[in-house]
């Protein structure tokens, strides 16, 4: 259709990993439908077990439970959809389905940048000042800043999608990525998108960046107080408390500082794919394993769980 001088895009498509052989593909499929499946086996887990053990219900444990949920609805927004272009060639996606996918994209993101930062408080506020813990971590603040964190990812999410899809699209409609990521989609626009671009860079900032620094800062916060304690043991339960933390922001934050804060021109569209699969597919996956593998009482829990619900005489 024409609108003016414009061409109205009704559906894009999907690059995807449409340049790889289809045996490649078919290998591709089978990999990220196992991670996909892991996912969600181990993040509903991850609920069940913190919500049904009564040895779980610490704010630490609470946040962890809604970041399984942020993981979920992260994986559900971008896997099948990518699995579909791996498996039966269904590249195609509408207007509305990218705009949707993309929206869920910003709030998922958004939502767990600033559950992560409130987690680090979180760890902080344990280990640096533990007699006021009980009274600054109370049940009804733990839900407000459980709740501040979900509603983050509404604004970016509705001002990103919104803007992005208002500007005209010319034709060109081949998105070079297996989802709808802003860069590419804008790419396809054809208008001046400077001032999209700074406001672009601008959330980047708030909502990565920002919360980055205040993880940052509150593990330099915590490592100086875990030094200072005499003991040694005492050394050891304070750090592996916020290890597994510590190890899923590593991993979640190096590969989305390198992907939205390196300049265009260093990365190639493979390799942006690349580092978009550690922190879309791979990073939700490892998230419950990280957490069960180095948290003994979830451990424990899973190990009471499985008692109660097989009973003793088949363990």
């Amino acid at each position: 259709m024409m609108w003016g001088n414009w061409t109205t895009v009704s559906e894009f498509v999907l690059v995807s990993f449409s340049t790889l052989s289809s045996e490649l593909q078919a290998l591709l499929f089978l990999l990220f439908l196992a991670i996909y499946l892991i996912t969600l086996m181990g993040n509903v887990l991850i609920i069940l077990v913190t919500t049904a053990d009564s040895a779980l219900q610490s704010p630490m444990y609470f946040f962890l439970r809604n970041l399984s949920f942020l993981e979920i609805g992260f994986n559900l927004v971008i896997v099948p959809k990518m699995l579909g272009t791996l498996i039966i060639q269904d590249t195609t996606i509408s207007f509305l389905g990218c705009a949707t996918q993309m929206y869920f994209f910003f709030f998922f993101g958004a939502a767990e940048c600033c559950l992560l930062a409130t987690m680090a408080y979180d760890r902080y506020v344990a280990i640096c000042d533990p007699l006021r813990y009980p009274v600054i971590m109370s049940r009804r603040s733990c839900a407000q800043l459980a709740a501040a964190s979900w509603f983050s990812g509404f604004p970016v999410a509705t001002v990103q999608t919104t803007w992005i899809f208002s500007f005209p699209f010319c034709g060109p409609n081949r998105v070079n990525h297996f989802f709808c990521d802003s860069p590419p989609v804008i790419a396809l626009v054809c208008a001046d998108t400077s001032l999209f671009e700074l406001e672009a860079l601008t959330a980047t900032v708030l909502f990565i960046l920002f919360p980055f620094l205040l993880i940052l800062g509150s593990y330099v916060r915590i490592l100086s107080t875990i030094f200072r304690m005499p003991s040694a043991e005492g050394k050891r339960k304070a750090f592996s408390t916020c290890s597994s933390h510590l190890l899923v922001v590593s991993l979640f934050y190096s590969t989305a500082i390198l992907t939205y804060f390196r300049p265009r021109s260093n990365t190639s569209p493979e390799n942006k794919k690349l580092l978009s699969l550690s922190y879309t597919v791979v990073t939700p996956m490892l998230n419950p394993i990280i957490y069960s593998l180095r948290n003994n009482e979830v451990k424990s829990a899973l190990k009471r769980v499985v008692r109660r619900t097989l009973g003793p005489q088949k363990l």
